[in-house]
């Protein structure tokens, strides 16, 4: 294999990780930390795509052309916000009536998301939508004649730094991070020392959800969007999740690098369906002898 190759295969493996990241990282953080077991994160995802596509036309309608370069600073806080009152509304409205019982909240929220797709259809239709893709993200950068490296993945692989460093920095070094973890890891106690549970618990499920809309925002980038996309993320995303050990968000992160890297060598030496077979394989095998996950966290028996 040449260096040019080895780089494009490199390049291809980051760019199908941080794909992966941005699905997985709000489902890593309700499935996760708050064991809520969230059917409808796909849907959440496509909801995001759409507010993406109605930001694009309204820029594009209402807005002089030029706005049309950099709408998309616009949608992605748009997608954002979207989805995070929507999961915010979910956990209020149903999520905090079902907390430690996993099945029913499987059942409820796989209900919520044939509602959410139904809703999507009667109001965008069955048929596929796309959004216009900035001029400055069209093309690719060339450093030599032998590498492409496409700008709206070289974008993608930016924003997913930038939203990963900045979920980091929420849960990790400030206050209300600290809580959350608290909460998650013993309710009565974080009550007990005068933590609102019940506001960590919405704001946390609302912001796994926001995670999830810029996701779908991103994935307007690289595809269309129709009401039955979302079930096309997420069991990648439970994959993902599951594979890197729940409670982790490290272990996430490692989990889309694992599986996106060996995904993309071996895509090169066989076809793409029987890559995603072995990967699958390699995956059941793992969970056989590490049910808790690859890169779980070790805890006291």
């Amino acid at each position: 294999m040449s260096f040019d190759i080895a780089v494009m295969q490199a390049f291809n493996g980051i760019s199908l990780f941080t794909i992966l990241l941005l699905m997985s990282l709000g489902l890593a953080i309700v499935f996760g930390l708050m064991g809520v077991i969230n059917m409808a994160h796909g849907e959440l995802m496509a909801m995001g795509a759409y507010a993406t596509y109605l930001t694009a036309k309204l820029c594009e309608h209402w807005l002089p052309d030029w706005w049309m370069a950099v709408y998309l600073f616009i949608a992605i806080p748009v997608a954002f916000a979207v989805t995070f009152v929507a999961g915010y509304a979910i956990e209020r409205g149903l999520i905090r009536f079902l907390y430690n019982r996993p099945l029913d909240t499987l059942l409820a929220t796989w209900g919520l998301s044939l509602i959410l797709q139904q809703a999507y259809r009667s109001i965008f239709g069955a048929q596929e939508v796309s959004v216009p893709l900035p001029g400055w993200l069209a093309g690719a950068w060339e450093p030599t004649t032998a590498l492409q490296f496409p700008l709206n993945r070289l974008f993608i692989i930016v924003l997913t730094a930038v939203v990963a460093v900045a979920v980091y920095g929420l849960l990790y070094r400030m206050r209300w991070g600290l809580e959350v973890r608290a909460v998650m890891q013993n309710r009565l106690m974080g009550s007990a020392v005068g933590v609102n549970t019940a506001s960590v618990d919405a704001m946390t499920f609302a912001l796994g959800a926001g995670l999830a809309g810029i996701a779908g925002s991103v994935f307007t980038m690289v595809g269309s969007t129709n009401p039955g996309t979302g079930q096309l993320y997420i069991v990648d995303a439970f994959i993902v999740v599951v594979f890197g050990g729940v409670q982790n968000l490290l272990g996430t992160a490692m989990s889309g690098f694992t599986l996106a890297e060996a995904q993309t060598v071996l895509e090169s030496v066989m076809s793409g369906s029987m890559a995603r077979v072995s990967i699958l394989l390699l995956v059941i095998v793992v969970l056989y002898f590490r049910p808790q996950g690859l890169f779980a966290l070790r805890a006291r028996g």
